[in-house]
């Protein structure tokens, strides 16, 4: 058995920002899960229905893993990053820092971790692994998974093995917080105006602002859309408030990282983005609403009213990052 002492098992609420956390916190860093959100320049948005997807995918932050490149590159840390087709290697990739005293991080499909209730393939997952037996991994996952986790060593072969969509090949990683790293009072507007700019400017019209805008076009066809309607809008709702995937949980991160900046000087470009991503965030739970509504009930009116909200929200996020931008 090998085990990583001293780890913060905490769960926050988005898991890249909790592995993370774990991660900064062995090496002496202790930052807010917002502040790690807004510096790794997270926020962002696109809508995605490519062929052979059973139902479309609100995506509100950066893909997987941009996070952390951010963070990594925009305060000087030592990101270590692996990856391999050998399921023998990525087992030494894991086990060699561990046994050294240093948790993992792990990008790998949820779908095969055995604490997983929901069973829906999420290729774009990341936890930190601080120890081992002969079984089982010991995690830690957000809090709505349960914080410090543990998951049989055979599924966590499969969820990092598996192929498809946002999936990795057997990545995993290690964080190394050296001495002369930038501040993150430095980092600050930097981070926040490359946020807003990529935010602004989306090389296509799934991404960003843009992306809302289509989001308000396509989601009142979403009945017709659906061979399932009473099992697909519901599972969207709840993935899009619960974890996230295009609705409040980042709203509400990148709101109280601007209120964290706010606090650190006056700057009416910084309250302007504070204050309407409160609105966002509030607005965006409407919509998760609406669509479980009508997915219950079958009656696209409510899909049509997701759509109205959809359509103030690409306009709200527009004039924030706007404001943002001119930092």
């Amino acid at each position: 058995m090998a085990m990583v002492e001293g780890i913060d098992s905490r769960g926050m609420q988005h898991c890249e920002t909790t592995a993370l956390d774990v991660l900064l916190r062995h090496e002496g860093l202790d930052v807010s899960e917002p502040m790690l959100f807004g510096l790794g320049c997270g926020l962002s948005f696109i809508y995605w229905d490519a062929k052979g997807m059973d139902f479309p995918f609100l995506g509100g932050r950066v893909k997987p893993f941009e996070l952390t490149r951010n963070l990594a590159a925009g305060l000087g840390l030592e990101l270590l990053v692996e990856e391999t087709t050998s399921a023998r290697k990525a087992w030494q990739h894991v086990a060699r820092p561990i046994d050294a005293g240093r948790p993992v991080g792990l990008q790998l499909d949820s779908y095969h971790l055995d604490y997983f209730t929901t069973k829906v393939h999420f290729g774009g997952h990341i936890v930190a692994m601080y120890g081992y037996d002969e079984q089982q991994a010991y995690l830690v996952d957000t809090e709505q998974q349960g914080g410090a986790v543990s998951t049989g060593l055979a599924g966590l072969a499969k969820a990092r093995a598996e192929r498809g969509p946002m999936t990795a090949r057997h990545r995993s990683f290690t964080v190394v917080v050296p001495t002369g790293r930038t501040s993150l009072r430095d980092r600050i507007t930097p981070a926040i105006t490359a946020c807003a700019e990529a935010f602004l400017n989306p090389p296509i019209a799934n991404l960003g602002h843009r992306g809302i805008e289509k989001a308000a076009k396509q989601v009142p066809t979403w009945l017709q859309r659906s061979e399932n309607p009473r099992e697909d809008l519901p599972r969207a709702a709840l993935l899009l408030e619960k974890a996230g995937t295009g609705g409040a949980l980042f709203r509400n991160l990148y709101r109280d990282f601007l209120a964290e900046c706010a606090g650190l000087g006056e700057n009416s470009h910084l309250r302007t983005g504070h204050r309407l991503y409160a609105e966002a965030a509030v607005l965006w739970t409407q919509v998760a609403a609406l669509i479980a509504t009508a997915g219950h009930s079958g009656d696209a009116k409510h899909l049509v009213q997701a759509g109205a909200v959809l359509s103030e929200l690409a306009r709200i996020e527009h004039d924030a990052m706007r404001a943002l931008s001119m930092l």
